[in-house]
């Protein structure tokens, strides 16, 4: 969704999905907020933030993990360079606040471009802020997953919209549930809504996709897929943390 760089900066007019470049050569929608049936994500809260983006007349947000105290995770196409970038939460009274972004640490292997020149992207940022995020925030826990089978269950988690196209439904951490399908990848999770269950929709990009029984980040929202004219819903398509916690350790730890 384009809105009008006259509107505030707030969670309320950057609704929509943020264009995407994705972590393969393949050509999909934006990833989304978690849609269809999902449970309420306020367990999740301390660990998963918005993040917020304009560039001239389009805004747009995704989801984003808090891996330090001044550090938040997200896709690399969701904090675009020259964008005018805020991580936004509400606070203990349920009041939104704002955050300005110090700068944004891409990994090298990002490639903004991917798409167009058929090469692979690895498509995650760190976010730093000027300042800590308060107490009742703590750093997930990350994983070391990089691999595994057909039909393993995970846990989606994002603000994006529940039901697609309608961004009103967007700003409330959902939890859904998701089973891996193939193709198998060391570098990528493709998985689909398990029974009952819905996938990412739009906002989602930049969320977590945790271990089914446990509190693990094991892998990253990247985006989703639908069939027909449907933008979400369908297919779900993440990138394993593991083989880049060398790179997330070293801009995270103190």
């Amino acid at each position: 969704m384009t809105l009008s760089a006259r509107a505030p900066f707030t969670p309320e007019v950057a609704k929509g999905a943020v264009p995407i470049v994705l972590a393969a050569c393949l050509a999909a929608s934006p990833a989304s907020a978690v849609i269809g049936p999902s449970a309420d994500g306020a367990a999740l809260s301390p660990v998963v933030v918005m993040v917020l983006q304009r560039s001239g007349a389009a805004a747009g947000f995704c989801s984003g993990i808090v891996v330090g105290r001044r550090t938040v995770l997200t896709a690399a196409h969701c904090v675009p360079a020259g964008a005018d970038l805020r991580v936004h939460y509400r606070d203990e009274a349920g009041k939104p606040v704002l955050l300005p972004v110090a700068d944004v640490v891409r990994n090298p292997g990002y490639r903004a471009d991917a798409v167009r020149a058929r090469q692979r992207s690895i498509d995650l940022a760190v976010v730093r802020l000027p300042a800590d995020l308060p107490a009742r925030f703590r750093s997930a826990t990350l994983g070391t997953m990089a691999a595994t089978r057909l039909g393993a269950r995970f846990r989606i988690a994002g603000y994006g919209v529940t039901r697609e196209g309608d961004g009103r439904s967007s700003g409330q951490l959902r939890v859904g549930e998701i089973a891996a399908r193939g193709p198998l990848s060391s570098l990528l999770l493709w998985a689909k809504g398990a029974e009952g269950q819905g996938g990412a929709c739009t906002g989602d990009s930049g969320g977590p996709v945790l271990d089914a029984e446990a509190d693990t980040v094991e892998a990253m929202t990247l985006w989703s897929a639908g069939s027909g004219k449907a933008k979400c819903g369908d297919l779900t398509q993440a990138i394993w943390l593991g083989p880049y916690r060398s790179w997330l350790d070293g801009l995270t730890k103190p």
